[in-house]
């Protein structure tokens, strides 16, 4: 298995954020910036027994309880589907329950879960060293779960660390926001983006057309490579729509399918107006159909987008959203 290397640009701001007080920060900007890296490389420092102002020093006791998901002075608070997808332990009320089959894995953060990190927060560390609660993507806590951390974001106890990292910062209460010191996430340039893919193990042609397919986001781009996607099979997607083929589409999840159709939308929509593709290069994409078209497809794909988590039938709904792509492609209006 390949070593995660962390991203020069999210080392630079690790240093950054070190040299600075307070209780809890806010890492905010666009998704596949970053975010999570972040918090977990100032969780590492916060935690570590012997620090630098670099960060954590990656093989003391605490640094290797991380890196096995078993540091008992530190609380993650993510959506479950996302904890068990990167094999961090849930709680065993939340794992029982998710065996017995009584439920299905949150993917939100859950009331239960954040009133447990509030338990936490008030206990003695058990390293000596304080204790961190980590919660990403900050955005899937409802207003109750929110409200549920907002006592102890405002009174702390006094050895206890707190970052939220998140890609809709928007999303958040006012409250929650102005407990935090906010900090915006860095978006690289190209060059530094492309020499992190490729010691990532993706090589140079997909790390171009993967960090234009997900809009110079570079983690997002890394996932993609991670995921099977490839220069080849993003840049077959356009005209494979056009025709209607599903086959374009193996192993995509409906989000991925949504996300992909809307930025070949909005390529259309901006090459029928003259300007240049951002998602897609040129020459792969088909002749745009007519402004009107496109419109109404883009709002349907917008209201898509909102509900495409719900537990629909998968392959319903990805013949239905690849036949109304076909539809919007072939269209005279």
């Amino acid at each position: 298995m390949t070593q995660h290397v962390v991203p020069p640009w999210v080392a630079e701001q690790r240093t950054s954020l070190l040299a600075q007080r307070g209780h809890a920060w806010l890492l905010q900007g666009p998704s596949g910036l970053g975010q999570y890296s972040l918090a977990m490389e100032l969780v590492r420092a916060w935690l570590c027994d012997t620090p630098t102002e670099q960060g954590a020093c990656g093989h003391c006791g605490s640094c290797h309880a991380i890196d096995v998901h078993a540091h008992a002075d530190l609380c993650l608070l993510m959506p479950e589907a996302m904890m068990i997808e990167q094999g961090w332990p849930l709680s065993e009320k939340a794992q029982s329950d998710i065996d017995d089959k009584k439920r299905k894995a949150s993917k939100e953060i859950r009331v239960e879960a954040m009133r447990e990190a509030v338990e936490f927060s008030q206990r003695t560390s058990a390293r000596g060293r304080g204790k961190a609660v980590l919660v990403y993507p900050a955005e899937r806590m409802n207003h109750i779960t929110a409200n549920a951390l907002l006592k102890t974001l405002e009174e702390p106890p006094g050895d206890v660390k707190f970052v939220l990292a998140t890609g809709a910062a928007h999303q958040l209460l006012p409250t929650i926001r102005s407990r935090c010191m906010g900090h915006n996430m860095v978006w690289p340039d190209a060059a530094a983006s492309m020499a992190w893919l490729e010691t990532e193990g993706v090589s140079s042609a997909d790390a171009q057309v993967l960090l234009g397919a997900a809009g110079s986001r570079p983690e997002d781009a890394l996932q993609w490579a991670r995921a099977g996607r490839s220069a080849q099979s993003w840049s077959a997607v356009p005209r494979g729509v056009a025709q209607g083929a599903l086959a374009v589409f193996a192993d995509w999840g409906a989000a991925q399918v949504v996300d992909a159709l809307q930025k070949l939308c909005h390529d259309l929509l901006l090459v029928r107006v003259g300007a240049a593709p951002r998602f897609f290069a040129a020459a792969d994409l088909p002749t745009p159909p007519g402004l009107k078209a496109l419109t109404q497809w883009s709002k349907e794909l917008n209201a898509t987008a909102r509900v495409v988590e719900h537990p629909f039938n998968a392959g319903l709904l990805l013949e239905s959203l690849v036949g109304r792509a076909q539809n919007a492609l072939n269209s005279r209006h």
